[in-house]
């Protein structure tokens, strides 16, 4: 969960004028898969990525839930003194699981740490791109060295792990171009 003392409709939108604050679950081991792929072969075309958000069932389960602990904990004794209204969903959103999980969809977007787009993984893996040392399958000196590598999301933040891949990528960097010097 991430509590902020904040309340607008859209990330870059202005704050509201009402005092408020902003409840948001994260989902850390979702099931939905989505997809990106190029556009053209224009390299300044942006890319066609479908993010595919709570397209299981497990996830939707996971928003229903979400939406209901936010519920309830808004709901405490501890909390009256401060008359939270809930202003979305909305108090009009029933508890039903279709129902919430609905609205999750409607509300729904990314925290910024999207991973996967690139996954490391063996040559015979059709879904890899790159292997353990970051080197792009089939291509020779172009490595991805970013979390796009990660097959899947951490259960967490993904800075820290991003920078161990830069690391990571930095010393086979290194290392490689000492062996080629030496040989």
């Amino acid at each position: 969960f991430h509590v902020q003392p904040l309340s607008l409709d859209k990330f870059g939108d202005p704050l509201h004028k009402f005092r408020a604050i902003t409840v948001s679950a994260c989902n850390l081991r979702p099931t939905s898969r989505g997809i990106i792929h190029i556009r053209s072969t224009d390299f300044r075309d942006k890319p066609v990525i479908k993010p595919n958000y709570l397209s299981t069932e497990e996830d939707r389960q996971v928003a229903a839930d979400a939406i209901r602990v936010t519920r309830r904990l808004m709901g405490q004794k501890a909390l009256s003194k401060y008359a939270p209204d809930e202003y979305v969903p909305g108090p009009k959103v029933s508890n039903d699981t279709a129902d919430l999980a609905k609205a999750a969809g409607d509300i729904g977007t990314t925290i910024f740490h999207p991973v996967g787009t690139a996954k490391m993984g063996l040559s015979t893996d059709p879904m890899a791109v790159v292997d353990e040392r970051l080197r792009v399958h089939g291509a020779e000196g172009l490595r991805v060295v970013d979390a796009s590598v990660m097959p899947s999301i951490t259960s967490g933040n993904t800075n820290t792990p991003t920078i161990m891949i830069a690391e990571k990528g930095a010393a086979c960097i290194i290392e490689d171009g000492r062996s080629s010097f030496n040989a």
